[in-house]
């Protein structure tokens, strides 16, 4: 995760109540922010058990992939790899029907396959 917390989230900190937390606390927290589509992401933070994780959600349908590489480039560096989950069926928890949630573990890298699995390179 970045070491400075951007000014846009600080700005968007809840301080009270249950999820209350200040700038001592860096980037774990919760947050809410206007995201790049004006929809209003709430977004909750932590890192601990060997994870940083991060969730987002909408209050009416689930954020987009705009908006979840919006928040992605808000905690990590644009060189970080970060992943979503599809987890086994028998291990869902679901607190909220429109959340996702970004995760990357500390302890090693995430593999990746080969860009070209994806699709060409396009130039330019």
């Amino acid at each position: 995760m970045r070491s400075i917390v951007a000014a846009k989230l600080e700005e968007g900190r809840i301080r009270r109540g249950r999820y209350g937390s200040d700038e001592s606390y860096g980037l774990t927290g919760a947050f809410v922010i206007q995201g790049p589509r004006g929809a209003e992401l709430r977004i909750m933070s932590s890192s601990g058990d060997g994870w940083e994780h991060v969730s987002v959600s909408i209050s009416w349908r689930c954020p987009n992939w705009e908006e979840m590489a919006y928040v992605k480039s808000l905690f990590w560096d644009e060189e970080e790899c970060v992943m979503q989950l599809h987890p086994p069926r028998s291990q869902y928890v679901n607190c909220h029907p429109y959340c996702l949630h970004l995760w990357r573990p500390l302890a090693e890298a995430i593999p990746m396959p080969d860009p070209i699995m994806v699709g060409p390179r396009l130039e330019g």
